[in-house]
């Protein structure tokens, strides 16, 4: 088990602000599990016309949010980098579910285990929870391929 502070991150992960939406993992067991959060801020982009007077995150960047988490537990399990030209492309979600609003001041717990991996093709389960309060849930579909330079 091993956590993964911001600067890992971004050398794990391709995505950069503002649409980094992990802040910190907390656990990784390679080819298991991963738990991280991200901090839901005032000053967040996307709040600014979502929703003025009652500002609320989209559903797809909470989704986004457990996907960047996947592909965390992916690029971590193998031992890759972005850098390395590879990228984990999201290939399908299934199930999307979502339970309550996430507001800015909420820390979002997001949960996901790798279900399998055939042929290069993994699927996860996620969860999104605010304290022990569940947000979302999804089920992702990922592919690992060659980036560009």
């Amino acid at each position: 088990m091993s956590e993964i502070a911001i600067r890992e991150i971004f050398n794990i992960l391709p995505h950069r602000y503002p649409f980094l939406l992990v802040d910190r993992v907390l656990e990784c067991v390679p080819f298991e599990s991963i738990r991280a959060i991200k901090n839901v801020t005032v000053t967040e982009p996307f709040f600014q016309g979502h929703f003025p007077g009652k500002p609320i995150m989209p559903g797809v960047l909470i989704l986004e949010s457990m996907a960047q988490a996947t592909g965390l537990l992916a690029f971590h399990s193998h031992q890759a980098r972005s850098s390395n030209h590879k990228v984990y492309y999201l290939v399908g979600v299934d199930k999307a579910r979502f339970k309550r609003p996430v507001e800015p001041g909420d820390q979002l717990i997001l949960r996901a285990r790798m279900v399998r991996c055939i042929r290069g093709i993994y699927k996860f389960a996620a969860e999104a929870h605010v304290g022990e309060e569940l947000v979302s849930t999804a089920e992702f579909m990922t592919t690992e391929a060659e980036g560009s330079a």
